[in-house]
């Protein structure tokens, strides 16, 4: 393949990810003239229009979609490939794509990218922060962290921690609504409430204790969210209580801003995991990336960030 070919395909790649001629510009290092351009000669040179273009929007068109369905896989497998003979046969390096949730990819995991980078500088983490689900082999992500991620034969799952999902409020709210004793008294309080980014159901407050008992509590919902971050925060100032995973409440738990509430009661904890496509051959960036982060959790404090309820 010739090298002009080479380019117009790792700008139109670039432009289909990222939604846009500024951001593959970003991404790819170039101008978003010079993406423009490498696209346009793309589509001049295959005789078919690859993006639906207006003043605010890029998208794919038929033909768009299927070449990209076609050679984004391909294509980044062999960057993998060329990547890892310019550094040496089988050594990590090359762009790097992860998904990663808002509140604990800031908190926990940007922390640990800089220590990533000094063992393996070859390696370019490329973050990308989203609350959703992502679809790990469509989307062309290399690795995601987070949870409920469908598995198929193409993705594989290693757990980093049981999260613990406690409830939390504020002392101001305590002082004026008493604590509850029960998970029955939580119907006389105020109430944070989740809503599932997929189904856009409010999340049910079942809780269970150390002895097995298990019961659903309802409260009077005072505002309904669906990002965990916004939750302990709207719970800090008094909103109501909260049941929240124990990563996005333990700053706050431990600046005072919110306290535990019911403690001996908890929801059913949720894994989180890091996943990564089932390849053959798993390139040795994601390989190094993986066993890393699993490390992380193994062998450091960071799993009773997440767990220790």
């Amino acid at each position: 393949m010739d090298t002009e070919l080479s380019s117009y395909l790792d700008a139109f790649l670039a432009a289909a990810d990222e939604r846009g001629f500024s951001a593959a510009a970003r991404r790819l290092g170039v101008t978003p003239a010079a993406v423009s351009k490498s696209v346009a000669r793309l589509e001049a040179r295959l005789g078919v229009r690859l993006f639906q273009r207006s003043t605010r929007s890029l998208a794919l068109t038929t033909d768009g979609a299927r070449l990209y369905d076609q050679v984004r896989q391909p294509w980044s497998e062999i960057g993998d490939a060329l990547a890892g003979l310019r550094q040496g046969a089988g050594k990590p390096a090359g762009t790097l794509k992860v998904s990663l949730a808002y509140g604990v990819g800031h908190r926990y995991f940007v922390p640990l990218i800089d220590e990533f980078v000094r063992r393996f500088p070859a390696v370019l983490p490329d973050l990308h922060f989203d609350n959703r689900q992502v679809d790990l082999v469509a989307e062309g992500y290399d690795v995601a962290i987070g949870g409920g991620i469908e598995l198929s034969e193409a993705v594989i799952a290693r757990e980093l921690a049981q999260v613990a999902i406690v409830l939390a409020a504020a002392p101001a709210y305590l002082r004026d609504y008493p604590a509850p004793a029960t998970p029955a008294d939580l119907a006389r309080h105020r109430g944070v409430l989740r809503r599932a980014l997929g189904s856009g159901r409010l999340l049910p407050w079942r809780l269970r204790n150390a002895a097995g008992d298990e019961a659903m509590a309802a409260v009077r919902a005072t505002a309904v969210l669906d990002d965990p971050d916004a939750m302990a925060r709207a719970a800090a100032y008094g909103m109501g209580i909260a049941l929240l995973p124990l990563p996005h409440a333990l700053p706050l738990l431990d600046s005072g801003d919110l306290v535990r509430v019911l403690p001996d009661w908890h929801a059913p904890p949720r894994p989180l995991s890091i996943y990564y496509s089932s390849r053959r051959l798993v390139p040795a960036k994601v390989r190094a990336f993986v066993d890393f982060i699993v490390a992380q959790f193994r062998t450091g404090p960071l799993r009773g960030r997440f767990e220790s309820a």
